[in-house]
């Protein structure tokens, strides 16, 4: 753990002010990846510094790539014209799970690559990776065992294929894209993910001189080419970050502003907000959150069910959200139901939240549903390894007046860069600490 892994919160001041969001992770390390695929030089903008960028930029300069990096100013260049990979002597990033889609990038460049067996992200219950070894040997991939590792290897250069995901995998299908990119002949994904981080992926592949049909829908058509180039690219606002800073604003009764480009993905995210009192506008660029007569529970017409949120894959609410939207449910003025529809291990937390003096009922593995309007008062709690999770602790943390710590807090930085910063710009007292 780091020296600075504990989040000190003294709650109970509303937050209010502009935010300029960062870059959403799960577009970013695809990209990031994505950029193997091509010996031209190719340069980013808009990357947020993060622990995870950080992992893939040095794995690429073990292997021999040219990379120029200004984390400050968010920007990346890269060329990897003269990377060299031995799959006995470079490890990939552990403790990640988007390392996974080094994979593909590495059996077009070099014929061999490696899955680590310490690949993993957050804690969110079993994580398989037989989609990705389905998915690799589809393109005429063979995966063997190794002391610490399943070796991947090719005998004969990528071929095109279809598949139809068991469920639809945001990182099976970019690896799939990332396959088919280079594979010769026309390949087809039936239930693809996509996530808007998908396509934001898939744009970038395409500005490297991929062809992708379908992108945004769950039917993907890519027909392979001989060579990828080099271009330049900005990323879109973290559409997770923009609804963490509306919902902080909300949840501590102040008024808050963010940056958002992409405001086409938010009709859902807006009437789930809404649920709980509060509104959001979207006008020249910039989403703002209000909240007009306290954050209370709408009752459904149906009188005999709860209030839902159900999140599932897109376009349902994204279940990395789900946190969020509970933190609101233990300040909101009565009951909500909660249901991850994907993750088995998501939900354990919520014991957490009873520290503050919040009910929160676990129906099971996946569902939970909150009775708020509870007085509470501030706490001390641990947070799993999973980085949304912190967040709704910090957010009842900063609503509460008094003092709350959240203990192992770190994972925040795997996504949001200069979080904490940016939370004192709209008044805020939380500091990160050693000690608890």
């Amino acid at each position: 753990m780091t020296a600075s892994s504990h989040l000190v919160v003294h709650g109970g001041m509303p937050l209010s002010g502009r935010i300029e969001p960062s870059a959403n992770k799960n577009a970013v390390l695809p990209i990031l990846c994505a950029t193997l695929l091509t010996r031209q030089p190719v340069h980013l903008r808009g990357v947020p510094d993060i622990t995870d960028v950080r992992k893939i930029l040095q794995f690429f300069e073990s292997i021999g790539s040219e990379v120029h990096a200004d984390m400050a100013r968010g920007i990346v260049g890269l060329h990897h014209r003269h990377s060299v990979f031995d799959v006995r002597r470079h490890r990939l990033p552990v403790e990640m799970r988007s390392s996974i889609m080094l994979v593909p990038p590495l059996l077009a460049r070099f014929g061999e690559a490696r899955i680590e067996d310490e690949v993993k992200g957050c804690t969110l219950g079993v994580r398989e990776i037989d989609p990705h070894v389905e998915t690799m040997r589809r393109f005429g991939a063979r995966i063997e065992p190794s002391d610490d590792a399943f070796v991947v290897c090719l005998d004969e250069p990528l071929r095109a294929t279809e598949h139809w995901l068991d469920y639809a995998s945001v990182t099976t299908t970019e690896n799939f894209v990332l396959c088919a990119a280079l594979a010769s002949g026309r390949s087809v994904l039936t239930n693809a993910a996509c996530e808007p981080h998908v396509q934001e992926f898939c744009e970038f592949m395409c500005r490297l001189g991929a062809h992708i049909e379908g992108i945004g829908t769950s039917r993907l058509v890519i027909e392979g080419v001989d060579a990828l180039g080099g271009t330049e690219f900005r990323f879109a606002e973290d559409f997770h970050e923009v609804t963490t800073f509306l919902a902080l604003g909300a949840i501590t009764g102040g008024e808050v502003t963010v940056r958002n480009s992409r405001p086409e993905h938010f009709p859902l995210i807006d009437r789930s907000l809404a649920k709980f009192g509060v509104h959001i506008t979207h006008r020249d660029g910039w989403s703002h959150a209000r909240v007009t007569d306290g954050l209370r529970v709408a009752e459904p017409f149906t009188r005999n069910m709860l209030q839902k949120i159900e999140a599932a894959p897109w376009p349902y609410l994204p279940v990395d959200l789900l946190p969020i939207f509970m933190a609101l449910g233990v300040r909101a003025e009565g009951s909500a139901m909660f249901w991850n529809k994907v993750y088995d291990g998501a939900m354990g937390w919520t014991s957490e939240l009873s520290k503050f003096g919040a009910q929160v009922f676990l129906s099971d593995p996946h569902r939970a549903i909150s009775f708020g309007g509870r007085s509470l008062v501030p706490a001390q709690v641990d947070s799993p390894y999973i980085i949304r999770v912190a967040i709704a602790l910090l957010m009842v943390a900063a609503s509460i007046e008094g003092r709350s710590v959240i203990r192992h807090a770190a994972p925040i930085r795997r996504a949001h860069p200069h979080f904490v910063e940016n939370l004192c710009s709209l008044g805020a007292r939380i500091e990160w600490t050693g000690q608890p």
